[in-house]
């Protein structure tokens, strides 16, 4: 894959499509956080929620879960020659929109 098309509309998918931008261009990553913001809302409630709830331990369980997601989704993107900026932006995106599928 060449460099100039990796940090694309193409090979990032976010929860939120209208926060992308309308072509295939390089986005940056705050975009990507701006077009998660509902996922990493309800998820830092259901994190604080069960802190205070549970335990900490739980908590810490939960962010356990999601860094796992990342590495792996990291890793998969790495493996199909993505760049490392497009692997972290992509892993960011897929985790947080793959957590939201339930909902």
């Amino acid at each position: 894959m060449r460099p100039e098309h990796c940090s694309t509309r193409n090979h990032i998918e976010v929860w939120h499509d209208r926060a992308l931008p309308s072509g295939p261009e390089r986005i940056g990553f705050w975009v990507v956080l701006r077009g998660s913001v509902l996922p990493i809302l309800v998820w830092a409630g259901v994190g604080c929620f069960v802190y205070v709830l549970y335990n900490p331990l739980v908590a810490m369980v939960l962010g356990g879960l999601f860094a796992l997601s990342f590495v792996v989704g990291f890793g998969l993107r790495r493996r199909a020659r993505h760049s490392v900026r497009c692997s972290v932006y992509g892993a960011v995106g897929g985790v947080l929109d793959k957590s939201m599928a339930g909902f």
